[in-house]
């Protein structure tokens, strides 16, 4: 397979594009049920490209097309929702947002059958069966395939602090997990899922690619699933990080984040002064510890190597992302941060309602409260 570094070349980069993984659920019971071959089927040609399969038949993606600002992003997300509710009248379900289910069991769910499932089966067996999981993706396009690797280097410094802001799956067949993003555990046991190493240069990240395809470790480039992987489809960087979110503003937060941290990293880049080097180990613990503790945590900080916690990570992130976010009159998104280290993320509120109400309450909640418009 031909890997062509040109697809990094663009001409006005910082575009954006944002993939959503919905829970497809029974509008009385809230559990997951089998429509998404339905879907695929009622869809105009217009809006083939914009969705598409993942691993079981009761989740859909979607995918806007590239957008050139973050609310022209927003008004797309929002509109595939709209779509996609409306086609569940229909077809007798409702999208459920969570980065897991809180009660299917794995073993029960039926899976897509298509070439890239088959592999994925063929290479993890009994263990492609527990993913199933929703997540929140976002591109950013960079302006060639040095900024792209030299950019993703930098930004694996703020992986941890962005899962800690989205974590919203507590809970996994029917049991409190104590974790805050389960989605993350399960997902992680796939191979090629953790934070990458440092790449001196663009030349080391591809032969890395072309080695594991020349070894059949994989069958295609994205079959790299890093936090944060150049992506050798669309040459985006591309943020795999999130818990897939109901609220729109906090999608919108992620989106605007993700778009002025590469803008940032890139300015930094180009001035000779982008940070690049972090002890891996002290991201890994990081990332442990958004996906397991609260805000209040101890961690070391992979640039002074200070002991700090994740919620003064996640306002050194703000303050990094400020002038970018600016630039692009997005700083609005920082009252969201601000909430969230207040008021806790969707997960917290997952809990609150399990323990107000039970878990019956709890799947329709996930259900009722999933925003359709950017208020």
């Amino acid at each position: 397979m031909a890997l062509s570094a040109g697809v990094f070349n663009h001409k006005h980069p910082f575009t954006i594009g944002v993939e959503e993984e919905y829970m497809l659920c029974d509008p009385e019971s809230g559990d997951l049920i089998n429509r998404a071959d339905e879907i695929m089927e009622m869809l105009p040609d217009s809006l083939k490209d914009r969705f598409s399969y993942e691993l079981i038949l009761s989740e859909i993606e979607i995918n806007t097309s590239v957008n050139t600002s973050v609310q022209d992003a927003m008004n797309e997300v929002s509109s595939l929702r709209q779509f996609t509710r409306d086609i569940g009248k229909k077809l007798g379900f409702q999208i459920g947002i969570s980065g897991t289910h809180p009660t299917a069991v794995c073993k029960e769910q039926s899976f897509v059958r298509n070439d890239s499932y088959n592999w994925v089966a063929d290479q993890l067996n009994f263990y492609a069966r527990r993913n199933v999981t929703f997540a929140l993706h976002i591109h950013i396009a960079v302006p060639n395939k040095d900024a792209a690797i030299h950019i993703s280097n930098a930004l694996r410094r703020w992986i941890a602090p962005l899962l800690a802001l989205s974590t919203n799956s507590p809970y996994f067949e029917g049991e409190f997990t104590g974790i805050r993003s389960s989605r993350t555990f399960q997902f992680g046991i796939f191979p090629r899922t953790n934070i990458p190493v440092m790449f001196d240069n663009f030349d080391k990240y591809q032969q890395i690619v072309e080695n594991y395809l020349n070894t059949k470790t994989i069958e295609k480039p994205r079959q790299i699933w890093w936090k944060l992987r150049p992506h050798f489809d669309y040459g985006t960087l591309e943020f795999r990080i999130s818990d897939v979110q109901r609220s729109l503003k906090k999608v919108e937060m992620f989106v605007a984040l993700a778009q002025a941290l590469v803008y940032q990293a890139n300015n930094e880049y180009e001035n000779g002064t982008l940070k690049e080097s972090f002890n891996l180990e002290y991201l890994n613990d990081a990332l442990w510890k958004a996906a397991r503790f609260p805000f209040d945590k101890q961690l070391i900080d992979p640039l002074t190597i200070e002991i700090s916690t994740m919620a003064e990570q996640i306002k050194k992130m703000a303050a990094y992302s400020e002038k970018a976010l600016s630039h692009f009159n997005t700083t609005h998104v920082l009252n969201e941060v601000d909430k969230i280290l207040k008021s806790g993320t969707e997960g917290d509120e997952q809990k609150r309602i399990h323990d107000e109400n039970g878990m019956r309450d709890l799947k329709l909640f996930l259900m009722n409260n999933v925003d359709y418009t950017l208020n």
